[in-house]
């Protein structure tokens, strides 16, 4: 297998594990939150957008950027 291609593989692992991490935390504390408020709608703050997208940005970036390192490590 190509080492860049494999680098971007492990990327996209990282980037999954940490994105939907990321996502299961954020919606656990806006459901604290929520029922702390006596809310039935579980929503977002503009902060936890604005770090989710962030994470997201960057995990569009992992696997680029791991793919490129593997191959100038390896390749």
């Amino acid at each position: 297998m190509n080492v860049a291609f494999e680098g971007a593989l492990v990327g996209l692992a990282i980037a999954a594990v940490l994105l939907l991490g990321d996502y299961v935390m954020l919606r656990k504390l806006a459901a604290e939150r929520a029922k702390k408020h006596h809310k039935t709608l579980v929503e977002f703050d503009p902060t936890e957008r604005a770090r989710l997208r962030s994470v997201a940005t960057f995990c569009i970036i992992l696997p680029i950027g791991l793919g490129a390192a593997f191959w100038l490590i390896w390749g």
